[in-house]
């Protein structure tokens, strides 16, 4: 008698095949899922490189670097834990800002955070992102296409500089009487971003009347010291600089000598007016700095430069420090001191 397998069996053996492949597709599943969790894992715990090229002084440059350092780490990025910063300052020496940024570039940083200028940075690349923390005019310097679409590998924040210097000027004319002649310290050598400033100052000066007296001064404590001389040698009766971050950092000094020689000053940052100034007034930095960790956190998780507009200043200061005035003899009225956000008494 032969014996044929009954239907029932057959069933059962095709049922057996049928568990070993999906058995088999499970297997595989889940070493899929095993692995891209180690990847996924491996991507959370790699640390990102970010480079920091600034034209001013580490000391100069620290209580802005805490604000943008601090707002990183409310944003997730810690240092050391999943993000290094390499800092690169030119100490003043503007002819050093090509080779800092080469070096951030040769580190294969992630990103390049820039203080001030960013020519330098985007000669040195054309592909690593770049976010400016701080830039007079970047359509103007042709760092960018436009505000809202910068294109290419650069964007950030806008100081609106120049414009504000034309402000600064006509607060020192309102601050003091019958104000002739104003020096204006700038460097000894020349850029674009000075250019600008200038461009807006020298038509400005002529509007209101006053003669601007340009003083070409190294940013170091015997170059100033001289600038000031030769603003007194030309009977100025008022001081101010040009944005630069050569000023920024020696602004101690700046204000010292200001005091030393009687001279009514005012400044584009609070950080003068912190170290004793007269008067502020311009963009605050501190919130510059905080929206550029914003920017550097979007590119970090993958946002595009192109795609991000460059956002101009948004918040302003005006501080007035009366215990400054009162050391030069100026005497400022009520209706000017309503004017400001803030008086230092």
């Amino acid at each position: 008698m032969k014996f044929f397998p009954s239907k029932s069996l057959s069933d059962n053996r095709k049922s057996k095949i049928e568990n070993r492949k999906w058995l088999g597709l499970f297997a595989i599943v889940v070493a899929l899922t095993v692995c891209g969790a180690r990847a996924d894992a491996q991507q959370v715990g790699k640390i990102l490189r970010v480079g920091f090229l600034d034209g001013s002084t580490a000391s100069g440059s620290a209580v802005l670097v805490e604000a943008f350092r601090q707002e990183l780490s409310k944003l997730g990025w810690i240092e050391g834990k999943n993000i290094t910063i390499e800092y690169r300052f030119a100490e003043g020496k503007n002819e050093r800002l090509p080779e800092l940024a080469a070096d951030l570039v040769r580190l294969k940083v992630n990103l390049i955070v820039v203080v001030g200028t960013a020519a330098a940075a985007k000669k040195a690349t054309s592909t690593i992102p770049i976010v400016m923390a701080t830039s007079a005019d970047p359509v103007a310097l042709g760092l960018v296409a436009s505000l809202a679409r910068p294109g290419g590998n650069v964007t950030g924040l806008s100081t609106l500089s120049p414009e504000l210097n034309t402000k600064r000027l006509e607060i020192l004319n309102d601050a003091v009487p019958k104000l002739a002649r104003v020096g204006l310290l700038r460097g000894s050598t020349t850029g674009v971003a000075v250019d600008l400033q200038l461009k807006e100052l020298r038509p400005a000066a002529l509007a209101l009347k006053l003669k601007l007296e340009e003083i070409e001064t190294q940013a170091d404590p015997k170059g100033l010291e001289r600038g000031f001389q030769i603003g007194k040698q030309k009977q100025v009766g008022a001081i101010m600089t040009t944005t630069s971050r050569q000023f920024f950092a020696e602004r101690k000094r700046i204000v010292e000598l200001a005091g030393k020689y009687r001279l009514p000053a005012i400044y584009p940052q609070k950080e003068f007016v912190d170290e004793g100034g007269l008067m502020l007034y311009g963009a605050d930095y501190d919130d510059l700095y905080r929206r550029a960790a914003v920017y550097v956190d979007k590119i970090l998780k993958g946002a595009k430069p192109a795609d991000l507009p460059v956002q101009q200043a948004s918040k302003f200061e005006f501080v007035i420090n009366l215990k400054a005035a009162k050391q030069i003899g100026l005497t400022l009225s009520p209706e000017f001191l309503s004017r400001a956000n803030q008086v230092i008494k």
